[in-house]
């Protein structure tokens, strides 16, 4: 008897939330309708990009995405979903012109804003974080169709779970920009091999019963993501890694398309350096993220003082200036701890921190650096990267992701910069740079400044309006 009434009540339940779901179908579709015919026939296009005055990488993408709409199809109504909600439109235009020398049409562009953000914020989900992100996404992308259904969809952040949302609701045309998988066999090696990283806790991967719970938490997750994001009609990647380990998770390869992230090499290749002799400049550029690990900056520079023992002048000559974005208070919190540790390691007076710089100010710097650093592992892309060789600096990146497959050649006679894994190997790439004859150094800016070209804005507007025509057809 009790399992009839168990029954009943899930059927009940069951019918309920299905007459909820088409009441709410309808009454979305109706409200497409109505916003079709107010537009004049035209296209509605929606970009949800949740943190859009964040000022990364990802932020640039988006605005080169909307020039790009923008220039190429005349009756397109552009709406961008965000949830910055104390920053007004022209504001949001402004710091996207100052922060990446982006000009918009402002009035072909519409900000709907969520107030839901809150949902895929990280603190919010100590644990179980990509899980508890992604339904908040759903939460978060149910806001977002209630008040602007659009005939075209782009996700250009990575939320994945808010495909189902817009493609059975709204009965939206999906495409995505994807940054980085949400889920990579890398991260399943690691959890797998019991090895401690900022996504697999030191004390989970020491106890064996916690590591198969996460590696089946992130098997289930890896399903789910696959059914969510064959929703997306044309799927973009910003470099070979992505691409690999999206094309493994979902076997779509012939609809997905690697479209590399666009940067803005033109005006940086004509950099003049100012000449000086008493410093030598090492930048770093990338917001403050965990997953971007700033403290093995603050190592290597430690190891390089470690080298330099014996010559005290030339490591008075040697500062790092960390230039990076902060979007939130966990950001600056991690900031403050980059500048104890600073403080710990005896090294305040070595390094400079330089945040939410102007482009203006960030030219200044890269005409006055020598040697640039970025020390994220299986970092997707890198735009930092590629600027810093573009503006002829030296760079020494990670030996994987993005510098390793599709940024950095270390080939005798066709070297364009330096590839390490850890502190040591990185300050001694920096000696090498620093006690290179000229003309080797010369060589490997010429190559670098040569290399960049299919980075450029150029190319992505030609690779992304491409991979998109399918959806305005």
């Amino acid at each position: 008897m009790v399992i009839i009434m168990l029954c009943w009540c899930f059927l009940l339940l069951l019918g309920i939330a299905s007459t909820f779901l088409f009441c709410l179908r309808q009454w979305i579709r109706n409200k497409k309708k109505k916003l079709q015919s107010q537009s004049d026939n035209k296209w509605n296009v929606g970009l949800f990009h949740p943190y859009c005055n964040a000022g990364g990488g990802g932020e640039r993408v988006l605005w080169c995405a909307v020039r790009a709409l923008q220039n190429k199809y005349e009756k397109i109504k552009i709406v961008i979903y965000t949830g910055d909600i104390d920053a007004t439109p022209s504001s949001i235009l402004q710091k996207a012109k100052n922060v990446f020398n982006i000009a918009l049409e402002a009035e072909q562009i519409t900000f709907v804003y969520l107030k839901q953000r809150q949902w895929v914020e990280a603190r919010k989900y100590p644990h179980f974080t990509l899980l508890g992100q992604s339904l908040g996404s759903i939460v978060l992308g149910l806001e977002a169709i209630c008040k602007f259904p659009p005939d075209i969809f782009i996700d250009t952040m990575g939320y994945a779970y808010t495909f189902p949302i817009f493609r059975y609701l709204a009965g939206s045309r999906i495409g995505c920009y994807v940054h980085y998988p949400l889920i990579s066999t890398d991260m399943l090696r690691k959890v797998q091999y019991r090895q401690s990283s900022f996504n697999n806790k030191a004390y989970v991967a020491r106890n064996p019963f916690l590591t198969w719970i996460k590696l089946t938490y992130y098997r289930l997750l890896s399903r789910t993501y696959k059914w969510v994001s064959c929703c997306s009609e044309t799927i973009m990647v910003n470099s070979t890694w992505t691409e690999n380990h999206l094309v493994e998770l979902l076997n779509v390869p012939l609809k997905t398309h690697r479209v590399y992230p666009p940067c803005e090499i033109e005006h940086l290749k004509k950099i003049e350096h100012i000449e000086n002799n008493d410093e030598i400049i090492i930048v770093s550029v990338g917001q403050f993220r965990p997953e971007k690990n700033h403290p093995l900056q603050l190592q290597v520079l430690y190891e390089l003082r470690t080298l330099l023992v014996k010559d005290e002048a030339l490591w008075n000559r040697i500062k790092l200036v960390i230039v990076g974005s902060c979007r939130h208070e966990e950001d600056y919190e991690r900031l403050h701890n980059m500048e104890d540790l600073a403080k710990h390691l005896s090294l305040e007076n070595s390094v400079e921190f330089k945040v939410n710089v102007s482009y203006d100010d960030l030219l200044n710097i890269y005409k006055r650096a020598i040697i640039g650093l970025h020390t994220m592992w299986n970092e997707h892309f890198g735009i930092g990267i590629v600027e810093c060789m573009a503006a002829g600096i030296i760079m020494i990146a990670h030996k994987s992701g993005g510098p390793l497959f599709d940024i950095i050649e270390t080939s005798e006679g066709s070297q364009n910069g330096f590839l390490a894994t850890d502190a040591v190997e990185y300050a001694t790439s920096i000696l090498n740079i620093i006690f290179n004859p000229a003309e080797t150094n010369r060589n490997i800016r010429n190559a670098a400044r040569s290399s960049v070209e299919r980075f450029s804005e150029k190319e992505f507007n030609n690779q992304f309006l491409r991979a998109i025509s399918t959806l305005f057809v």
